[in-house]
């Protein structure tokens, strides 16, 4: 019988192994760095369509990685993920992307689309089967994005369970997540006039707060190396 020392050291490997691998560049990172035109195509509701951050990702990539690195926005504003399954042909496949950026919960958590968790969690499944079933190489990745303030939060009221499904899906497929509900949501708690300063809204992060807390996550999520701006949670 294994001594509780050897297994002590094995679960320490593997959690070792396990940080090295939540540490590892995005295949889209790697292959820019190797010198490979790489297409990422982001694709969601209007935090991806009408927010700033797809255009801030596109210039800091392109100052990084000239002539290799291309960001479509196909987002599409009051969309959720059945809207995502319906149009993923034309708005995503048909783009031939090396990365695709997925967020729908926001909407799916929309009151009047009456989309379950479940519901949602299904199609969030079929478009990643799609992507991956069109090409087999292709990098996956999921988003939670931010909090629902004002009007939107009470037309959103278990919007954090949708975020939740993304996490949990991003975990049983072995995708990488980006999760800027975190940092968005230490802003709120800590100084909501901050928090609406960059959401003016109270849904919708404006140019500085796309440039303050969602850039800075995407570049380092990506493993891009950069010096973005701090974001301020104080």
């Amino acid at each position: 019988m294994p001594s509780f020392r050897v297994i002590a050291s094995a679960t320490t490997i593997l959690l070792l192994a396990i940080n090295v691998l939540a540490g590892e560049d995005s295949q889209f990172v790697t292959n820019l760095k190797a010198g490979k035109p790489q297409t990422l195509v982001a694709y969601g509701t209007s935090l991806t369509a009408a927010c700033a951050w797809v255009g801030q990702l596109d210039a800091a990539l392109k100052l990084k990685y000239p002539g290799l690195a291309n960001v479509v926005n196909s987002g599409a504003s009051s969309m959720w993920s059945k809207w995502g399954v319906d149009n993923l042909d034309e708005y995503v496949i048909q783009k031939k992307p090396d990365t695709v950026l997925i967020e729908f919960a926001i909407n799916d958590a929309y009151l009047e689309y009456k989309t379950s968790v479940e519901e949602a969690r299904k199609n969030l499944i079929n478009m990643i089967d799609r992507i991956q079933k069109a090409n087999k190489n292709c990098e996956v990745i999921l988003m939670t994005m931010n909090p629902s303030t004002y009007a939107d939060a009470t037309d959103r009221p278990k919007y954090p369970d949708y975020y939740q499904m993304y996490r949990d899906v991003a975990k049983e497929r072995k995708l990488r997540l980006i999760d800027h509900y975190v940092n968005w949501k230490k802003i709120l708690d800590k100084d909501k006039d901050l928090f609406l300063k960059y959401v003016p809204d109270g849904l919708h992060p404006g140019e500085e707060g796309c440039k303050m807390v969602i850039l800075p996550e995407m570049l380092k999520s990506l493993g891009v190396e950069a010096e973005p701006p701090a974001v301020n949670t104080k």
